[in-house]
């Protein structure tokens, strides 16, 4: 099930978007969506808590990286703060990949912790 939403964006972060949107070679549309979808996928109801998934789900949350345009769009931003280059209209777009960074941190720890309570992996070993 979908629903349409309709979202008046900022110049600025409709850019960002475009850009990530021809890294991604996706349309801006598909870009927004992915990244609404990552960034509040951590409040979704439905998710299944992590001791709930099989072995091989759980496995593969404990390898699991942020998508790689993603993770470029954020070493550049990371970049640009750090010289204290980044421009406004950045900050927004820096805020919401770091939380998605930190979320998917997070979500890779409990699996990582699930892992080793199953045996699946030894402690210590990431």
């Amino acid at each position: 099930m979908s629903t349409q939403v309709v979202v008046t964006l900022p110049d600025n972060l409709y850019r960002s978007a475009e850009r990530l949107a021809v890294g991604a070679q996706q349309s801006v549309r598909s870009v927004v969506t992915e990244v609404l979808m990552t960034a509040l996928a951590v409040w979704d109801t439905q998710d299944r808590p992590i001791n709930a998934l099989p072995d091989d789900a759980v496995l593969s949350l404990c390898d699991s990286q942020m998508v790689p345009v993603q993770s470029q769009r954020l070493s550049e931003l990371l970049d640009k703060q750090q010289a204290g280059a980044l421009i406004p209209g950045e900050r927004p777009e820096l805020w919401a990949l770091m939380r998605i960074y930190e979320l998917g941190q997070l979500r890779k720890a409990e699996a990582l912790a699930e892992a080793v309570k199953r045996n699946l992996r030894a402690p210590g070993r990431p």
